[in-house]
């Protein structure tokens, strides 16, 4: 462990300059003795989980919180106005492009190894390395486009290579395709390697094409402006040819215990990682390893009121596969009656009226905490359901990254855009996985006029819009759905108002889980302490939120904090400190 952070401190002390561009790689630092034995490889290896993997922070909300489904307290200023610029960009400095360095020299001195370590072993380990670089690029493409393409550790006397142009997009994603390609074809399947489901392998390789490949696929489908529809199909194609080998080859398959109220969520607050459907994950121990997801989920001050809101959640299907929407009384419906008969990955993704956590070291019924939430459906997916792990970093339920859910997704998605989704795909991908949820899996017969309203009638093709359902309630505060709106061209969804549950009348008080206590009141000012009735929330509208018909109807949120689109936010600007040091980075990115 020692020689690995000494390593790590050699490859801080050569990106330590103001930008990796500009730095000048010293040569001082010798490879020799050293990434020459099976040890040494893993040593360094392990050490690309230690630096780039994602946090559990990340996964959990991270890439949700801002996405078109989610409420919260307070939004990233790069949503507010027009207000960005150049000069608040990151994602461009010396840690960034440092990650890359150690990437490609542990890509540059693996032939130390070579006639030292087993030819499966050499060729695993480039594939690690691969991964981990096609990983990079893949993060750096999605937030600025064009970015210069570095396959090896650059030399202080290569100036033309330190302070090159921007290659383009189609350039750079076909060199990640590449590296996808290698890692996916050598990278182990030893069971030492995948039992553990934290360490990269051909099945994490293979979901991470899967994902990449749509992603860029459908994002040239829909951003027609690059100019590159007629190369989207070839990134489907990888897609699909990822997800059919996990599909067919791998070890995987949806986790099913029979219960359908419980099952879906035990993914997410289980200690273990279940190998029987995640790929990839993030490993938690008691005692050992801990975080503070449970903390924020029910802190009043330490979260930011993660919340899905009422269209989103009017997606989710009744139990037989029907439409909510369909029903004539869906739109006023009221908490208490908008679960019933309903997707049971409803009532395992936010608090429910049947919802019971222990408190106090006892279970008890638990509302919705509108001091906790803006909309009324609370978050509690990831939390794990004892008030003991709230006000300590003390939850150790461990966070999968890739699920072979998402697989099945990815697969029928890439089909479905290619017209090819049938009933045969439908029914080895999407219907299994409503069948978990308690959710008759049958094929609908029209496209959903709902569904396709919400995202502003982009298509109407039915197979198209119910994948899209599916990933959203499948996959929801798993980290993807922000760049699901971004590939798919619907980043103006990000701007909605954001509705909460339905309220009758202003003024009333409500029961919101039928313990017969009154849980809340939505008031134009918070009455009297001896008017108050006991237990109940007062909900006081004002400049943050509002009733949506003035004396009753949804509970809205956010319309203040300024959110504004504009498509130039598709890309980020390059930084204004990079573009200083290398004016070759310029033009910068449309709008910017």
């Amino acid at each position: 462990m020692k020689k690995y952070w000494l390593i790590g401190l050699y490859a801080l002390a050569l990106t330590s300059c103001d930008s990796f561009l500009n730095c000048e790689p010293e040569n001082s630092f010798s490879s020799e003795g050293f990434l020459e034995s099976e040890s040494d490889l893993r040593l360094y290896t392990n050490g690309f989980l230690q630096s780039f993997l994602p946090g559990e922070e990340t996964i959990a909300w991270g890439g949700d919180q801002y996405a078109d489904f989610c409420a919260t307290r307070s939004s990233t200023t790069f949503l507010i106005g027009d207000t960005w610029d150049d000069t608040q960009q990151g994602g461009w400095g010396t840690g960034d492009w440092g990650d890359l360095r150690q990437i490609n020299y542990f890509l540059d001195n693996l032939p130390n190894a070579k006639g030292k370590v087993t030819d499966v072993i050499y060729l695993h380990n480039e594939g690690v390395g691969r991964f981990w670089r096609a990983y990079f690029y893949y993060g750096m493409v999605r937030t600025f486009g064009d970015v210069p393409w570095y396959e090896t550790t650059l030399d202080v006397d290569n100036r033309d290579e330190l302070y090159k142009p921007r290659d383009k997009r189609e350039v750079v994603m076909d060199k990640i395709l590449e590296d996808l390609d290698f890692a996916c074809i050598n990278c182990s399947t030893d069971k030492t390697l995948t039992e553990s489901s934290t360490l990269i392998t051909k099945w994490v390789a293979l979901a991470l094409k899967s994902r990449i490949c749509l992603f860029e696929g459908t994002y040239r489908k829909y951003h027609t402006e690059l100019g590159l529809q007629n190369s989207a199909e070839k990134f489907l194609r990888a897609s699909i040819a990822a997800s059919e080998e996990l599909m067919t080859k791998g070890p995987y398959k949806l986790l099913n215990t029979g219960d359908v109220e419980t099952q879906y969520r035990t993914l997410f607050t289980s200690e273990e990682l279940n190998t029987t459907e995640v790929i990839w994950g993030i490993a938690f121990k008691k005692d050992l390893r801990m975080h503070s997801i449970t903390w924020k989920l029910f802190s009043a001050s330490f979260g930011a009121n993660w919340s899905l809101v009422r269209p989103f959640v009017n997606m989710y299907l009744m139990r037989d596969g029907n439409r909510f929407t369909d029903r004539t009384d869906y739109a006023t419906m009221q908490y208490m009656d908008e679960f019933q008969n309903r997707d049971c990955r409803l009532m395992q993704t936010v608090i429910s009226p049947s919802y019971q956590r222990k408190i106090s070291g006892t279970v008890k019924p638990d509302a919705p905490n509108f001091s906790m939430t803006s909309t009324g459906y609370q978050l509690i997916k990831w939390a794990i359901d004892d008030d003991v792990h709230v006000g300590k970093a003390t939850a150790n339920n461990s966070i999968p990254i890739f699920r072979y859910a998402e697989v099945l997704l990815n697969y029928a998605e890439a089909k479905a855009e290619l017209g090819e989704c049938d009933e045969t795909v439908w029914n080895a991908t999407v219907k299994p996985l409503r069948e978990r949820a308690g959710v008759e899996g049958k094929i609908p017969a029209t496209y959903d006029p709902y569904v396709a309203a919400y995202f502003k009638n982009q298509t109407t093709d039915k197979w198209v819009l119910e994948v899209r359902r599916e990933r959203g309630v499948e996959l929801a505060f798993e980290g993807v759905r922000y760049d699901d709106i971004m590939r798919w061209k619907q980043g103006d969804l990000i701007e909605n108002v954001w509705q909460g549950i339905y309220i009758p009348q202003k003024g009333e008080a409500y029961d919101l889980n039928g313990d017969g206590i009154k849980d809340v009141a939505v008031v134009d000012k918070e009455p009297p302490a001896d008017e108050k009735i006991k237990g109940v929330q007062y909900v006081v509208i004002g400049k943050t939120n509002r009733l949506s018909e003035g004396d009753h109807g949804y509970i809205e949120f956010g319309f203040s904090q300024g959110r504004k689109w504009d498509d130039k936010k598709y890309l980020r600007p390059i930084p204004l400190t990079a573009t200083q040091i290398n004016p070759a980075l310029l033009p910068q990115n449309p709008g910017w």
